[in-house]
């Protein structure tokens, strides 16, 4: 099924880096969703953690690291750690990972799911706040929607570092990618694709359509 993912899924829709193909070849999303989903894994829309939460479906997770365009120089903010899928493809692409997680009890899953990986932090916070005592962060993945993006994330985000996220527009999920440049940010979208919904947003918006 790992497999048939990243042929019917990943390869057919854009998701080009082999690095990113590789890194989602190898870990098995079936050991991050509880053991009744199992067999739903690999499908191609979100699969529910619990806690009214789900992952994030493996082709918009895909695009989203395709675009940020990862290395292994990257300090990267993951933001919607659920139970550490996506923390886990990231260690393998990237130096270092601080994964946020608002849920207590998903945030304890991910560390556990994590806990031999030397190079990623989970750290139980609001989504929309971020992690500022490790910014400033090179790359910051929302790995869910967002009704917003906020400033206060984006000011963890280095000079020349990249945003990755998902943002509902009228309705519509957009994949949309954003370059710091000084104190702005410039975002363009890049794909329409289905998503879950990440709570922890509600503050005041810096940007919306």
């Amino acid at each position: 099924m790992r497999k048939s993912m990243v042929v019917s899924q990943l390869r057919t829709s854009d998701v080009s880096d082999l690095r990113v193909i590789a890194a989602m070849s190898h870990i098995a999303r079936e050991d991050f969703v509880p053991a009744a989903s199992r067999s739903v894994a690999y499908s191609d829309r979100g699969v529910s953690v619990g806690e009214g939460r789900s992952l994030n479906a493996p082709l918009a997770t895909g695009r989203l690291l395709d675009t940020a365009e990862l290395t292994k120089d990257d300090n990267v903010l993951l933001i919607g750690a659920a139970t550490g899928y996506t923390a886990a493809v990231l260690a393998q692409l990237t130096g270092s990972v601080v994964a946020v997680e608002q849920s207590a009890k998903l945030a304890a899953k991910a560390k556990d799911n994590l806990s031999a990986l030397d190079n990623v932090q989970v750290e139980q916070a609001n989504h929309g706040e971020g992690f500022a005592k490790n910014a400033p962060y090179s790359v910051i993945i929302i790995d869910g929607i967002a009704e917003a993006i906020p400033s206060m994330m984006t000011d963890q985000l280095a000079d020349a570092g990249r945003l990755v996220g998902a943002v509902m527009d009228k309705g519509v999920v957009r994949l949309v990618v954003g370059y710091k440049v000084g104190d702005t940010i410039g975002y363009q979208f890049f794909a329409d694709c289905g998503g879950t919904v990440l709570p922890g947003f509600e503050q005041a918006k810096s940007f919306s359509f």
